[in-house]
């Protein structure tokens, strides 16, 4: 393949793995993706494609659905134990976050509830929403009709909108505000404080750091107040766990407020939030190591800001 062919694959490798990731809430599986797109590409009739990066965008998000569709991928997103991989904000693969629905269609709260559609209507949705596609574009990419291109992204958005915990976009500095305040009160086990700043329908879910076969969920501000009263207390065994104190750093994962656990400069835990005027809507915590695996390489990467508190 000459260099040209590599240059026009290249320029397009980040839209296409944020595409991916979007439809695959993973960024391992996202770039398989992509590099499977490229020996595609590479073996392609190159002279014959009349539009490169429509042809590069069907194939990557088939590929997708494929894997969607597979019964490996139904069997370890339907067992319960499924959440999206995390990233921080600076990682590209996020892609583009113009606007309200490119930024919210990355968010861990989002990309759980695309776990609810079917391939198709996700596919329709993220297309539309993150990339802005035309019905009859997004037509053209899953070779079905603009009237079932417009049924799937009717679809996708109520349940989206119906499910979806929280209001419309919150300023990152209240939002972090809101956050700080959260964690002093869940440091200090004030449990009364934690559950004034949860709204009435606050969800809270975790991978339990991937020891157990299914997620834990937890609903009602007493009940999640606990849960998180809990999980941020410290004790001696839990630092023994850890392999030392953890450091809590406050930083945005998927355009959310997030806590960050490190120790020794390695990332152990992550919790993001949903902030939705002045109250948590929803939380989501994962530790497991292999969702973390990037986050943790871009954290080391980055000179971060000092700790809020240690354990």
């Amino acid at each position: 393949m000459d260099s040209a062919a590599v240059d026009r694959f290249e320029a397009g490798r980040g839209r296409l793995a944020s595409l991916a990731y979007r439809l695959l809430g993973s960024a391992t599986d996202a770039e398989d993706a992509v590099q499977d797109t490229f020996l595609r590409w590479q073996a392609a009739d190159r002279e014959r494609i009349e539009v490169p990066d429509a042809w590069l965008t069907k194939v990557v998000t088939n590929l997708c659905l494929d894997r969607l569709r597979s019964a490996q991928a139904r069997h370890e997103r339907t067992a319960g134990a499924w959440l999206p991989e995390p990233l921080l904000q600076s990682d590209p693969m996020l892609g583009p976050a113009d606007t309200f629905e490119q930024r919210e269609s990355v968010s861990l709260a989002v990309l759980a509830l695309l776990e609810r559609l079917s391939p198709a209507e996700r596919a329709v949705y993220v297309l539309r929403e993150a990339f802005s596609y035309s019905h009859a574009e997004i037509a053209g990419i899953l070779d079905i009709t603009e009237s079932a291109s417009q049924q799937h992204a009717h679809r996708a958005r109520i349940r989206v909108a119906g499910e979806r915990r929280g209001g419309g976009e919150t300023d990152p500095e209240s939002a972090r505000r809101v956050v700080e305040e959260f964690l002093a009160a869940a440091m200090s086990g004030r449990t009364e404080r934690l559950v004034a700043l949860l709204t009435d329908d606050v969800t809270a879910v975790s991978d339990g750091a991937g020891l157990g076969k299914r997620l834990l969920r937890v609903h009602t501000r007493e009940r999640v107040a606990s849960f998180v009263r809990a999980g941020f207390k410290p004790t001696p065994a839990k630092r023994r766990l850890a392999g030392g104190s953890p450091a809590m750093h406050l930083t945005r994962v998927n355009g959310s407020p997030a806590v960050l656990a490190v120790v020794d400069g390695r990332v152990m835990g992550v919790v993001a939030f949903d902030v939705s005027d002045g109250q948590v809507a929803s939380l989501c915590g994962i530790a497991a190591a292999a969702r973390l695996t990037r986050l943790d390489g871009a954290w080391r990467r980055n000179e971060p800001d000092a700790p809020v508190l240690t354990w």
